[in-house]
């Protein structure tokens, strides 16, 4: 009897971890920090992977957790179709870029201003997963945008560049001007 009960129990563990393989968490994938300046508009990427396929209760929440950790404030919601905020400081201010069937849950935000600033978060329930991970960007909202060592980079390369050019093309020139003179004289050692 024992044999049986223990078969019989690993039987219940199988399903249940079985089930458990089934309603897998959904992962939400984000960018961790986004600079934008002043005044423009930023798109808020957020992608999301599932094990269940995407079906009709997919539902997208964007919140917003300002710098001075005062309130959550909604931002976004997705359920079928995007719906706005009716109310709040992004009323007007953001607009659906996902495509559900990529798996692209992103929007953008329009009109950016230093009271922007704090972490953006978009969470994704793909029934039956319905746990899972919840992305966060951190959004800093500059007045200009800095002299990163990136752009440093592109223009030292930019420049390095330019002159190579610039040595090349005086290489040929040189070249060219001395086979004239060349030619030049052989021209006139044969005319006399």
């Amino acid at each position: 009897m024992r044999g049986r009960a223990w078969l019989g129990a690993a039987l219940v563990l199988g399903a249940q971890l079985r089930a458990l393989w089934l309603a897998a968490a959904v992962e939400v994938h984000t960018a961790k920090e986004v600079v934008a300046v002043n005044g423009t508009n930023q798109r808020l990427k957020c992608t999301f992977s599932s094990s269940s396929p995407v079906g009709q209760q997919l539902s997208v929440s964007w919140n917003f957790q300002p710098e001075d950790l005062s309130s959550h404030e909604p931002v976004f919601y997705y359920l079928k179709e995007p719906y706005k905020p009716p109310m709040g400081r992004f009323k007007d201010r953001v607009t659906w870029d996902g495509n559900i069937e990529r798996n692209d849950v992103s929007i953008i935000i329009w009109n950016l201003q230093p009271s922007d600033n704090g972490t953006f978060t978009c969470q994704v329930t793909n029934w039956p997963d319905v746990y899972g991970t919840i992305g966060e960007v951190r959004l800093r909202v500059v007045q200009k945008v800095s002299f990163s060592e990136i752009h440093f980079l592109a223009v030292a390369i930019g420049s390095a560049s330019v002159l190579m050019i610039i040595v090349v093309t005086a290489a040929i020139i040189c070249r060219q001007r001395r086979r004239k003179a060349r030619d030049k004289r052989l021209e006139v050692a044969d005319s006399e």
